[in-house]
């Protein structure tokens, strides 16, 4: 017994020591990158709601629709609106000189692609055009200037910050294939399909938030 009362006074040491070295990491941080973290984890709730959502309403059998899941999307719109404000306050595209690349460019650039993927997926690949691919190039383009921001902030090295670019476009690709694949797939494979895109624009801000405060 006594054993096991020392072991529990370190272990509640050792997490009150984590603890304070969190709040000590999270103090340090300057208000833009809060910011960003802040809408990552706004970012990530919506992600939550909107995929609770798909799994319900797309569900092979014994799916819920109207308002019994539909209204899963309320909040996923007002985490979503709330995390996309933060995170462009504090990345600051349309000011910022001094990342990787000029911040406009990568504005520019999803414009560009937008209007590139739209074309080839309507006219080329005849597939209908839906809200989603808006907002997976949306999504690319705010992973990538929030990732710009913090390399200039000083947070990622230049290795880091290339590395989680690639991710970054590994994840906006995989998801344009799920987006060009759904309306081909059977209601299962389908159903599946649609879910991944939403998984992985949970996973990336979490990662990068993870990155910014180890």
């Amino acid at each position: 017994m006594l054993l096991t009362a020392c072991f529990d006074i370190i272990n509640y040491r050792e997490d009150n020591e984590y603890k304070r070295e969190e709040i000590k990491v999270l103090n340090r941080l300057d208000e833009q990158t809060k910011q960003m973290l802040t809408g990552n984890v706004l970012l990530i709730i919506c992600c939550l709601f909107y995929l609770a959502w798909w799994l319900l309403a797309f569900k092979p059998t014994g799916s819920v629709k109207g308002m019994k899941s539909g209204w899963l999307l309320l909040p996923a719109l007002v985490f979503g609106l709330a995390g996309i404000a933060e995170i462009i306050k504090g990345s600051n595209p349309l000011k910022l000189q001094t990342g990787l690349i000029v911040g406009s460019y990568i504005l520019v650039g999803g414009i560009a692609a937008y209007l590139i993927l739209y074309g080839l997926t309507s006219v080329v690949l005849k597939r209908q055009v839906t809200t989603e691919l808006f907002l997976i190039v949306g999504w690319a383009v705010l992973m990538l200037s929030e990732l710009n921001a913090l390399y200039a902030n000083g947070h990622f090295s230049k290795c880091t910050v290339v590395v989680f670019i690639i991710i970054t476009a590994a994840a906006a690709a995989v998801s344009l294939i799920c987006y060009i694949l759904y309306y081909k797939l059977d209601t299962t494979l389908g159903y599946y399909d649609g879910a991944i895109p939403l998984i992985l624009a949970a996973v990336i801000p979490a990662a990068i938030s993870i990155g910014v405060i180890i």
